[in-house]
C-alpha cells in the first residue's frame, strides 16, 4: 500500500481511495497512542501554520482540530467570521488572501456553502481541509465515525450500518454513505420520506422507512441530529412526532434480539433522536467517537503535511 496520500487536500470522502482512508487510520492508531501517554505533544507539525476559519458556528469540531493541532505542535490562527470582516461583506477569496498573506500552509474551513472548499483550493497555495461545506460534505467526521466502527467491531468491512434521521440535511450521512461503501460495508438509511433525498439508492444504500425494521438488520445505528436551522420548511409534524416515530429509546433496544452499536456525530437533542439512556449507556460509543476524531485529524494533518517540500 502506498505510504502517501493521494490527494493535495481533504475536501470530501469522495475525492479519496481505500488506500488513502486506510493510511489514515493506520497514523491514526498511532497518534491514538500518543494522546494516551502523560506527554502528549510531538513536534510533527513544528514550523506549520493552520489557519482554522469558521463561516459557521462550530464548537466541536473546532475544538477537536484546535486540539489536533496543538498536539502536533503546530502554529495557529483562528478566524471566525461572524467577528471577522466577512460581516462587513468581505469575500471568501478577500478573506484567504489577507491569511496567506501571513503565510499560512494550511487552512481548515467550515462554510455554509457547498464547494466552498473546493474554490478556494483552485485559488489559493495552501492545503485545505474540509471541516464541512454546507449540505456536501463533512470528511473528517465520516473517517472518525469509520475508524470508531472499526476499533469497536474489529472491521468495517460486512457491517451493516444504518443513518437514522436527516439525511436531506446531512453532510454526515453523505461523507459517511461515501467512507462506508468505500471500505466495503453494507449501508442503509432511514427516516421519513421527507428527509430523505430522492434517487438515493444510486449511491449503493438502501432506504427503509421503519425504525424497528432498520435495528433489526443493523449491526450499527448512527443517529443523526435534526438539523432544524437549515430547515426552510416544515419536513414533519411536530420533534415529538418524529420522536415516537424515529427516536431511539430502550425500549425500542430491548426488544432487539441481539445488541447493536450506537453512534451520534453530535450535538445531541437528547430526547428527540436518541434518549439519554440510550446515549450514555453500553451500547454507546459517543465519546469514543469524540476521543477518536482528535486521533484522526492528527492523522489527516499529518499526512497531507508530509507532502510539502
Amino acid at each position: 500500500m502506498s505510504k502517501k496520500f493521494s490527494q493535495p487536500h481533504l475536501l470530501g470522502i469522495k475525492d479519496i481511495t481505500r488506500d488513502d482512508i486506510e493510511l489514515v487510520f493506520e497514523t491514526a492508531d498511532n497518534f491514538k497512542a500518543i494522546i494516551n501517554r502523560p506527554i502528549k505533544k510531538v513536534p510533527s507539525l513544528r514550523d506549520v501554520t493552520v489557519a482554522n476559519i469558521f463561516f459557521e458556528n462550530s464548537t466541536r469540531t473546532r475544538i477537536s482540530f484546535e486540539l489536533a493541532q496543538k498536539r502536533l505542535s503546530a502554529d495557529i490562527v483562528n478566524l471566525s467570521a461572524s467577528s471577522s470582516s466577512v460581516s462587513k461583506g468581505e469575500t471568501l477569496i478577500d478573506t484567504v488572501n489577507n491569511i496567506l498573506a501571513m503565510k499560512v500552509d494550511m487552512v481548515v474551513m467550515r462554510h455554509p456553502a457547498p464547494g466552498a472548499c473546493q474554490f478556494l483550493s483552485k485559488h489559493v497555495d495552501a492545503q485545505i481541509i474540509n471541516a464541512g461545506d454546507g449540505t456536501h460534505e463533512h470528511p473528517t467526521q465520516a473517517l472518525l465515525d469509520a475508524y470508531s466502527i472499526r476499533e469497536k467491531l474489529g472491521d468495517v468491512k460486512g457491517k451493516k450500518i444504518v443513518i437514522v434521521g436527516d439525511i436531506t440535511h446531512s453532510r454526515v450521512a453523505l461523507s459517511n454513505i461515501y467512507c462506508l461503501k468505500k471500505l466495503g460495508a453494507e449501508v442503509m438509511v432511514c427516516g421519513p420520506t421527507t428527509l430523505i433525498p430522492k434517487h438515493i439508492e444510486s449511491l449503493g444504500v438502501k432506504v427503509e422507512h421503519d425504525l424497528m425494521k432498520a435495528l433489526n438488520w443493523c449491526d450499527v445505528a448512527n443517529m443523526l441530529r435534526i438539523q432544524l436551522e437549515r430547515q426552510d420548511i416544515k419536513y414533519f409534524p411536530s420533534l415529538r412526532e418524529y420522536s415516537m416515530l424515529y427516536g431511539l429509546n430502550k425500549e425500542r433496544l430491548d426488544k432487539l434480539n441481539k445488541e447493536i452499536v450506537i453512534m451520534h456525530p453530535g450535538p445531541i437533542n437528547r430526547g428527540v433522536e436518541i434518549t439519554s439512556d440510550v446515549a450514555d449507556s453500553a451500547h454507546s460509543i459517543i465519546l469514543d467517537q469524540v476521543e477518536n476524531g482528535v486521533a484522526t485529524r492528527m492523522a489527516v494533518m499529518y499526512l497531507l503535511a508530509g507532502q510539502q517540500g
